[in-house]
């Protein structure tokens, strides 16, 4: 698969784009999937989310009850790579004993595995997740494909859909060692690749998805950790509470302190508005005038660039200017 569109830190920011500087004029064409990559992106078509899970997996019993967890103990079928479904209270114990997961665990306690501070995970806990509204269907067949790209004949997997919040999304738990021996290290472009698939998946379901960088649509705010996410749905967190305290007291003394991180938002937000242009221009020269005005007024309508401590304080403000409006202007 072609890349879309930017990457960030140690790659290109825009890959289409940067491959040619420094060339002759004219020597950079963008392809038909590529140009479609760029249309997805200026129309904000929805994002595929692919996560990993970060805790408890190098625990033989905290696997075994995330596997019981995910299968909503017993109440749904978990789907394994070998195609067998597997339900019941039991049925994260089950799965143990067939992958083997105990003997990964006395190779790495009898030393028949390199143990080097934190003990290596024995499977990786995986979510895939489209927003609301999006049909569960599709979601969970395109999760199927995708897992059986990846993991077939190499890594034992199980997977589950849920539907009991607004976004569907699919539990994945894959063993971390394969069938070969080899183990799988999930670094950041390997969570770029595999939202990638993940969302060509999807289209081929005809669910329109697309995998792009926060930062290159113009966001500057990623989801909170899943615990805060959680707590925020249920309005009960105490971590997003606290920030909004301390914003509000530099706010009461009139001044909000500039974060640390400000300045590289901005140099990052001039590359990507670069970048844009580029894009821009070179759809303009490839004939499609169109698709390049949507570019520049997609570059135009981002956000301005702002730290977390500027979207509390803009969502603050704005609390109050509502509330002043209704108390001017109550319900009658």
């Amino acid at each position: 698969m072609p890349k879309t569109l930017l990457e960030l830190r140690n790659r290109p920011l825009l890959d289409i784009v940067s491959h040619g500087r420094g060339g002759p004029k004219g020597s950079i064409h963008l392809s038909a999937n590529q140009i479609a990559a760029i249309d997805r992106t200026v129309r904000r078509v929805p994002e595929a989310m692919v996560k990993v899970l970060p805790k408890d997996s190098n625990n033989l019993r905290s696997v075994g009850r995330h596997l019981n967890y995910i299968g909503r103990y017993g109440k749904l079928d978990l789907e394994t790579d070998d195609g067998e479904r597997v339900q019941g209270k039991d049925a994260g114990q089950r799965l143990l004993e067939d992958w083997d997961l105990d003997l990964e665990k006395d190779r790495r306690e009898t030393n028949l595995a390199p143990v080097t501070g934190r003990s290596p995970k024995l499977v990786h806990k995986i979510m895939l997740s489209m927003p609301p509204g999006t049909p569960a269907n599709g979601v969970l067949e395109a999760a199927r494909n995708f897992a059986r790209e990846e993991f077939a004949l190499k890594h034992r997997y199980a997977l589950v859909l849920h539907t009991d919040e607004p976004h569907p999304h699919v539990h994945l738990v894959v063993k971390a060692v394969s069938e070969q021996g080899v183990r799988l290290n999930v670094r950041k472009a390997t969570l770029h690749e595999w939202r990638r698939e993940f969302a060509r998946h999807l289209r081929d379901q005809d669910i329109a998805a697309n995998a792009t960088e926060r930062a290159i649509r113009g966001e500057t705010r990623a989801r909170p950790p899943d615990p805060i996410y959680r707590a925020n749905l249920r309005g009960d967190s105490t971590h997003t509470r606290n920030r909004a305290e301390v914003v509000a007291a530099h706010l009461v003394n009139g001044h909000l302190p500039v974060e640390p991180g400000k300045s590289t938002l901005l140099a990052t937000r001039k590359e990507i508005e670069s970048g844009w242009r580029a894009i821009s221009d070179l759809l303009l020269a490839q004939g499609h005038a169109d698709l390049a005005a949507k570019v520049r007024r997609f570059m135009e309508q981002m956000p301005p660039p702002r730290t977390d401590r500027e979207l509390v304080a803009q969502q603050l403000r704005q609390h109050i200017r509502d509330t002043r409006v209704r108390d001017q202007h109550p319900t009658r």
